[in-house]
């Protein structure tokens, strides 16, 4: 029986110093390397295995790969995007991105995101309304569909929009999707075969492609992007489910944000999806620039926002989404409202915050009433309690569950997009977001914010006073698993 104690000993010593070593080499910031050695030395052998599948970063030739992916496509646009503004009478919005020129150069320098104006974009916030409208548009498609999900389930949505895909491959249309193979769990390559047989094409994301065997559990593709003949674009919250249309019994009613975007706009997100697809693909398979894929865009389009699509994920160290929501909340003078299922900020969003509640900026904040990640949930109640004693407003959503990821600052800037407000979100996922410079824009979504206010719970000393013991302490066991969850 002795001998057995000292052999578990051992083992567990040799975890330790193995864990130590593994985690201490890896470059990572400090709050996630305490974090996994909280979890390491809590949870010995199971800890470090968990550590190997979801703790470690990317490879050098992966990282390598993604950074350097041919940005096709992008220079046209741009290009075309100059040349056509001297034609074009100037807008409000042109004033804006004046004034708002230190945010519109940040992103510039970080993520090489062009200033895109004149883009007509529609704000959609019901999944049956979202999809009814993307369902339309694919099926005037003529060209191309390109579609990338974090999510993809072979549910009934799910199949009416791979049915509607065979329909259009069949037409001769070129069909792709790139789809994260974690996020769409039940999704196998043979579900897709209908597709296959009509020409379509579809790939696992490169990240989540052999996840296991590579020892890659952690890195996922959270971009939602839909280009159809490269003149429409949808991107936001939503993915492909029947749950993000209401009919899963324990969310009910889904609340997310996605925009429709018609412009050049679409043509950055076809410029993604084709750097997305070439990084997943073989060599064989890699699209090169084609007119067909971005073309002029209409001229009977009046759109009058200008925004940036900004992209980050672990391929870049500089998380740029998150820099720029700490750009907006540092730039706000009036308000700060946000939305976002999970809260579990860093120091450096949280210190924005902060400030900016004490300098008497309206800053709110909406989370949901439920949960879908138990540990995630009860790390965003933390920090909400927290946020709450420094003057941040918080509101609890109670008609159902709140997925959208919104940033409104001021009358003149907004973001929408695929990143929350937590660490997978700032360092972890492959994001993409839209940040838009547009008074009619932010307007709306105020409105939006505001009505959906009416189906909220705001945060009180009493509440968080009525909090037992045991849920603090899920709180705070959360909180010190956040740069890990």
């Amino acid at each position: 029986m002795q001998i057995v104690n000292w052999i578990i000993l051992a083992i567990v010593l040799l975890d330790w110093v193995a864990a130590i070593i593994t985690v201490f080499h890896a470059q990572r910031n400090i709050a996630a390397t305490w974090a996994w050695l909280l979890v390491l030395v809590v949870i010995p052998v199971f800890g470090f295995i968990l550590y190997l599948f979801t703790g470690r970063g990317l490879g050098n030739t992966k990282l390598f790969r993604l950074r350097t992916a041919d940005r096709i496509g992008l220079k046209e646009v741009i290009d075309t995007q100059r040349d056509s503004l001297p034609r074009l009478k100037r807008t409000d919005t042109d004033e804006i991105t004046q004034h708002r020129a230190s945010t519109v150069e940040m992103f510039r320098q970080l993520d090489n995101a062009p200033l895109i104006r004149r883009n007509a974009i529609e704000i959609i916030t019901d999944g049956n309304d979202k999809f009814a409208r993307m369902f339309a548009d694919i099926k005037a498609a003529r060209h191309s569909i390109h579609i990338e999900y974090y999510t993809f389930y072979p549910d009934k949505i799910g199949t009416q929009l791979r049915d509607l895909l065979v329909e259009k491959a069949r037409q001769g249309v070129e069909v792709r999707v790139v789809y994260d193979a974690f996020g769409s769990h039940g999704t196998t390559h043979h579900w897709f075969k209908p597709l296959h047989d009509a020409g379509g094409k579809t790939v696992p994301f490169v990240t989540s492609r052999n996840a296991i065997v590579s020892f890659r559990l952690n890195y996922h593709d959270h971009r939602k992007i839909v280009v159809i003949d490269g003149k429409i674009g949808y991107t936001g919250g939503f993915n492909v489910g029947d749950q993000y249309l209401g009919r899963a019994p324990k969310f009910g009613y889904w609340r997310d944000t996605h925009l429709r975007i018609v412009g050049h706009g679409a043509q950055l997100l076809q410029v993604r999806f084709i750097m997305d697809w070439n990084s997943s693909v073989g060599q064989a398979d890699h699209l090169q620039y084609d007119l067909r894929y971005f073309p002029t865009p209409d001229k009977e389009i009046s759109g009058t926002t200008s925004m940036q699509l900004v992209t980050s994920g672990p391929d870049s160290s500089t998380e740029q989404i998150k820099l720029g929501y700490i750009k907006l909340i540092n730039a706000a003078r009036r308000r700060v409202w946000i939305q976002s299922p999970y809260l579990v900020p860093d120091d450096a969003v949280i210190t924005a915050l902060r400030m900016a509640a004490a300098a008497g900026i309206d800053v709110r904040i909406m989370i949901p009433c439920m949960p879908d990640h138990p540990f995630i949930y009860r790390a965003t109640q933390y920090y909400a309690n927290y946020l709450h004693q420094f003057g941040v407003h918080v509101y609890i959503y109670n008609n159902g569950f709140l997925h959208a990821k919104t940033m409104l600052v001021d009358d003149d800037m907004a973001s929408v997009g695929s990143a929350n407000q937590d660490f997978r979100s700032y360092s972890l996922n492959f994001e993409i977001n839209t940040f838009m410079y547009d008074h009619s824009i932010v307007r709306q979504l105020a409105d939006i914010y505001q009505s959906d206010m009416e189906d909220c719970t705001e945060l009180t000393d009493r509440m968080i006073a009525a909090q037992g013991r045991w849920l603090r302490f899920k709180q705070l066991f959360s909180r010190l698993l956040s740069p890990v969850l």
